[in-house]
């Protein structure tokens, strides 16, 4: 997996420009704050976060893939402010989740999301490697 850096561009801050990597692609839909059963336990947003992307390691792992085999994510959010707001938790959640690994990302403020108490939907990219 190669990182895309420009070398007269300022470095990002949690995200990499563009990823170019060779392997086995994985595709997964938009992951959202509830659990395996489809329950909510919290409406907080960092919460909601921290449960989507459980669920992406978890599904990821069906694909023998892991979070480091990440290429691509897109955030869909309902509040950007809120969004903003929860960086420090989200940080937290996703060092502790994904680890220090910044794939390209791209978060988008939307409308709303088909689940009524969804704060925020994160679509994954990943690329396993061949062996």
């Amino acid at each position: 997996m190669d990182f895309l850096q420009p070398p007269d561009w300022i470095r990002p801050r949690g995200y990499s420009n563009g990823v170019a990597a060779c392997g086995r692609s994985v595709y997964l839909s938009g992951m959202i704050g509830w659990d395996a059963q489809g329950q909510f336990h919290s409406d907080d947003f960092a919460a909601q976060v921290r449960q989507a992307l459980q669920n992406i390691v978890t599904v990821l792992a069906q694909a023998d893939a892991r979070p480091e085999h990440i290429v691509r994510m897109t955030w869909y959010v309902l509040d950007k402010k809120e969004y903003v707001a929860a960086y420090p938790e989200i940080g937290v959640a996703y060092r502790e989740l994904i680890g220090r690994h910044y794939p390209s990302m791209t978060a988008v403020q939307v409308a709303g999301l088909i689940e009524d108490r969804a704060r925020v939907e994160i679509e994954v990219t990943a690329i396993v490697p061949e062996e």
